[in-house]
């Protein structure tokens, strides 16, 4: 650690000083955005807090900002859901978007810019609905002007995270979701101490001490276990063509391919996809409709748990062969004179090269469905609220992103070593 942290105050690493404080003014905005109630929401946020039940993943992905009706309440899960849609239509649904896919750096620029398109739309109509349903606002200049305001907040965090991407460290939009959680997760950890050894807890102290040290430990656990699945990779050893092992030990060259190469997006998504029905009943009203998503579809219950296991692995695989393309990378390898020993090029490398990440994708998805689970299991057997199952899916997210981030940083740090020497 002593001589990352040398490296990164070294002279050489001064761009890169530079990427890290203006990704960290970028969420200090953020974080100070979310804090702001807009004015025109005040007089109804009292009828707001009731039906938060509902919406806690919601509130959990915008930093705790939907519960005061902040200028960024929303926070970038109208972009989230609108990046399920496009890539969902890029599966042979609309051709046109197919086209696009297969267009490569082109294709997926427009794709981008039709995502964030639609997520400002999605942000409109969300902001809307919410306004209406949930605030109960019926005068229609306060409802445009609430939501108008929402729906700039949402533009502007889209506009902050490609800033991130482009002039700060990268991962824009993924920072912004682990920012929100982080803001959100000291409210989590203070209502299960509450929970535990607080005025209204019913069990003793040293009971309540001994469970709250459980609580915590499982969290010790879910990043330990993330950090494992993230960094874990399977290498498959490549020869090239124009080049032999020899008996000097030539260094071996493998293709690496990550256990868990989709990282906590799957987790994201099905998280945001269960919500939505949650959003659908409080807005209807209804008290059946509420109790069938109480009972079946939020991952508190049994139904719902395993329809949320289910999600994760399944996004697992979308989101995997989406992004890694067995004959791609089939070709890539014909390309640069490299094969895999004992397997033929074309068809062959193709078809084990998918076995592989097939395999490697089901563990990964379990390991990572297995985690995202824990807490929810936790507060089933422990009877505590709600947020504590939030809370574990946000440690998940947090952690997983907070790895990524160190690790281009990393990147960052050697590149920059590499050109300073080529230029001594």
């Amino acid at each position: 650690m002593a001589r990352g942290s040398l490296k990164l105050f070294s002279k050489e690493a001064k761009d890169l000083r530079k990427r890290i404080l203006f990704t960290l003014l970028v969420l200090g905005i953020y974080a100070f955005g979310t804090g702001i109630t807009i004015v025109w929401a005040t007089p109804w946020l009292g009828t707001l807090v009731d039906q938060l039940d509902f919406l806690g993943v919601f509130n959990l992905m915008s930093g705790g900002g939907f519960d005061r009706f902040a200028i960024f309440g929303l926070g970038v899960t109208p972009y989230i859901n609108a990046s399920i849609v496009t890539q969902l239509l890029t599966m042979d649904i609309i051709p046109y978007f197919k086209e696009l896919k297969e267009q490569g750096y082109v294709g997926r620029q427009k794709i981008n810019r039709i995502t964030r398109y639609l997520g400002i739309i999605l942000a409109f109509i969300q902001a809307y609905v919410l306004t209406v349903f949930l605030l109960d606002v019926h005068d229609v200049a306060e409802v445009l002007k609430i939501t108008l305001v929402m729906t700039a907040g949402t533009s502007l965090l889209l506009w902050l995270g490609d800033q991130i991407t482009s002039k700060g460290i990268g991962n824009g939009q993924s920072l912004l979701i682990m920012a929100s959680i982080v803001l959100s997760l000291p409210a989590v950890f203070s209502g299960a101490y509450n929970a535990f050894l607080g005025p209204s807890a019913t069990i003793t102290t040293w009971v309540g001490i001994l469970l709250f040290g459980v609580y915590l430990l499982m969290y010790l656990l879910v990043i330990v276990g993330i950090v494992w699945i993230t960094l874990a990779e399977r290498r498959i050893p490549i020869q090239y063509a124009n080049k032999t092992v020899s008996a000097y030990k030539e260094k071996q060259s493998y293709l690496p391919l990550r256990i868990n190469y989709a990282g906590v997006m799957p987790v994201i998504f099905a998280s945001m996809l269960l919500t939505i029905p949650s959003i659908v009943v409080t807005i209807i009203g209804n008290q059946d409709a509420i109790n069938f998503v109480n009972n079946y579809i939020m991952y508190t219950s049994v139904p719902g748990f395993i329809l949320y296991i289910a999600l994760i692995v399944f996004f697992s695989y979308f989101y995997t062969f989406m992004a890694m393309n067995p004959e791609e990378m089939s070709k890539d390898l014909n390309k640069s004179g490299a094969y895999i020993p004992g397997v033929r090029p074309g068809a062959e490398t193709t078809k084990y090269i998918s076995d592989v990440v097939g395999r490697l994708t089901l563990v990964g998805s379990l390991f990572i469905a297995i985690l995202a689970g824990m807490p929810i299991l936790i507060s089933n057997l422990t009877g505590l609220s709600q947020s504590v199952a939030i809370g574990g899916t946000g440690i998940l997210i947090v952690v997983g992103v907070a790895i990524e981030t160190y690790k281009q940083v990393q990147s960052g740090l050697v590149s920059r070593k590499y050109s300073s020497r080529r230029r001594k």
